[in-house]
């Protein structure tokens, strides 16, 4: 699999770069020679794993996506029960979560071929976002999708406690293709998914799902 640096994180990692090598090159000449290597050792490795959080892998769905919901993101599931969704559906939908490590790959895809109906971000707090009222109250967008056989689903991407920029690439009139990047949330965050009742759920508690790769559901 082809793995590049996202666009969200190039300019980033390119002032890091800078920083760095100024901070590293200062100490070069006034510090001690153990005090040197022990700080470019270390912004080394920070470097690195800053790197490593902007990874950009190259995926494709390896199923039919007919009737399909994909992980729209790398992550662990951390919710998958009956809720009353009362932002855009006003009526209970089966709710999954996924809850995303700065380890894990930050980038969203779209989880179904379809149009998307709405697109809409609100502001909110940053607490972890693990917590279930993160769903609701966190940083947050919104995502509405009515796929090619009619059915709507609802995607949320949600900010934590270290997470402070959510992008979304999705707009309203949108064609949501599989296989497609939705969006980008900085440093550690969640996805919740709100399907159809009746949804057949494929994915377990605790279960390490992989974005655009992993199908969670099927809809009647």
């Amino acid at each position: 699999m082809r793995v590049t640096i996202h666009k969200e994180g190039r300019s980033i990692l390119f002032v890091l770069f800078l920083i760095i090598t100024a901070i590293d090159a200062l100490l070069y000449f006034i510090a001690p020679v153990i005090i040197f290597f022990l700080i470019a050792f270390a912004t080394a490795i920070f470097f690195i794993l800053v790197t490593n959080f902007f990874r950009n892998p190259h995926r494709i769905y390896p199923e039919d996506p007919k009737n399909a919901v994909i992980a729209p993101s790398d992550g662990e599931i951390v919710a998958i029960e009956e809720v009353y969704e009362g932002e855009y559906f006003k009526d209970k939908r089966i709710q999954v979560s996924i809850f995303m490590t700065v380890l894990n790959v930050h980038a969203q895809w779209y989880p179904m071929n379809g149009e998307v109906l709405v697109s809409e971000h609100h502001n909110g707090r940053f607490m972890a976002a693990y917590l279930p009222k993160s769903s609701t109250e966190n940083e947050r967008s919104t995502v509405v999708i009515k796929s090619d056989a009619g059915k709507v689903i609802l995607m949320r991407q949600i900010a934590g406690a270290i997470a402070r920029r959510i992008v979304t690439y999705a707009h309203p009139g949108t064609i949501a293709k599989v296989n497609q990047q939705l969006g980008f949330i900085k440093f550690g965050s969640r996805v919740d998914l709100f399907l159809p009742l009746g949804s057949d759920i494929l994915v377990k508690m605790h279960e390490k799902v992989t974005g655009d790769i992993t199908t969670i559901a099927r809809l009647k």
